[in-house]
């Protein structure tokens, strides 16, 4: 049987592991009777999109991003309606394809699965024609991710700070949002469209979204107060946020978006200004990827606890709203009596 040929792209700088000791786990634990292999170091930007587009126009069978999801996206976009297929060994600071994948942490974990090399064929997305594998958005996540590339520090701690010193005072915008079925206004704190179900770090944006469906996942979050912040966190942590009031959610093959203003967006958490329109589509089947193929997909979904706990709060919160919705009916009723008595 043929070797098959790998390529692993690594940027020595990226990411939030120390590297060094990469290229040692991949000699000792890479299965050398079925692989040939090289190491390739990205030297700039970009550079990671031109090792692996060389590496699929010179035949190799299998790239392998050694990094975050921004080193991810910069490879996979270069091998897209090929046969060669995307590896990852998850070095980054969210890892959002890879643990959609369930592929393993741990390093020398994760070059065992590309042992296995298992390649099923996968979607991806497209926005404003830019590659995208996990997310793309717009309004607080493309806003925030813009912080986050301006601080100059990677890592969930930095991103957290930024969503605590900047969400409460964030200003929803409004969206015209088209697809098959026609046009909707939204009022939203942002627009998620996901191809993965998770920005990274196990927060889950789109609960039920799958690679392999041909459609995408729509998230509208609609504005929502201070009392209602940490019940959305704690969803999105517990793979529940689908059944929070504040969120709608819908599926299509493509959308188009319009906003009041030009602004950002963000594409896999890379962010960038666009104008007011957005096109967002997906490319069914577009990508060849290793996946792990002792996954256990349950997980992906809340447990009965986790299910539970949601429907209370939400329950919680609706009784809320609604007691919130009467108490202003009823002082819009003083204030109409108040007046007709000073006319008396």
């Amino acid at each position: 049987m043929m070797k098959r040929k790998v390529t692993f792209i690594m940027n020595p700088i990226s990411g939030t592991t120390n590297k060094a000791g990469i290229p040692k786990l991949i000699e000792e634990t890479l299965d050398k009777e079925a692989f040939d292999y090289e190491i390739r170091l990205t030297e700039y930007a970009g550079h990671a999109t031109e090792i692996a587009h060389d590496a699929m126009m010179a035949g190799v069978d299998v790239v392998v991003a050694v990094g975050g999801d921004g080193t991810v996206n910069e490879v996979a976009k270069a091998i897209v309606h090929s046969n060669t297929a995307l590896g990852i060994i998850p070095c980054g600071s969210g890892n959002g394809l890879a643990r959609h994948l369930m592929l393993p942490m741990d390093i020398k974990k994760s070059i065992e699965i590309i042992n296995q090399c298992a390649v099923h064929d996968l979607d991806y997305g497209l926005i404003n024609n830019i590659p995208f594998f996990c997310t793309c958005g717009m309004g607080f996540d493309a806003f925030i991710s813009m912080k986050f590339a301006m601080s100059g520090k990677r890592g969930p701690i930095t991103y957290a700070e930024n969503v605590l010193k900047e969400g409460l005072s964030y200003k929803p915008e409004t969206y015209e949002i088209e697809d098959e079925t026609g046009t909707k206004k939204y009022k939203a704190f942002l627009i998620s469209c996901a191809n993965a179900s998770q920005y990274g770090n196990n927060a889950y944006i789109a609960p039920q979204a799958s690679m392999s469906d041909g459609l995408l996942d729509v998230i509208i979050m609609e504005p929502f107060d201070v009392l209602e912040a940490p019940q959305i966190s704690i969803d999105m942590f517990n793979k529940t946020l689908d059944k929070n009031s504040k969120i709608k959610t819908f599926k299509a093959k493509r959308i188009h978006v319009h906003r009041e203003k030009p602004g950002c967006i963000h594409f896999d958490g890379d962010p960038v200004m666009t104008d007011a329109d957005v096109d967002i589509s997906l490319e069914s089947k577009g990508i060849k990827m290793i996946v792990n193929l002792n996954a256990d997909k349950s997980k992906r979904r809340p447990n009965m606890v986790q299910t539970a706990f949601a429907e209370f709060f939400n329950d919680v919160n609706a009784v809320r709203e609604d007691i919130t919705k009467q108490s202003r009916n009823i002082q819009a009723i003083n204030k109409k009596l108040i007046r007709k008595l000073n006319k008396l």
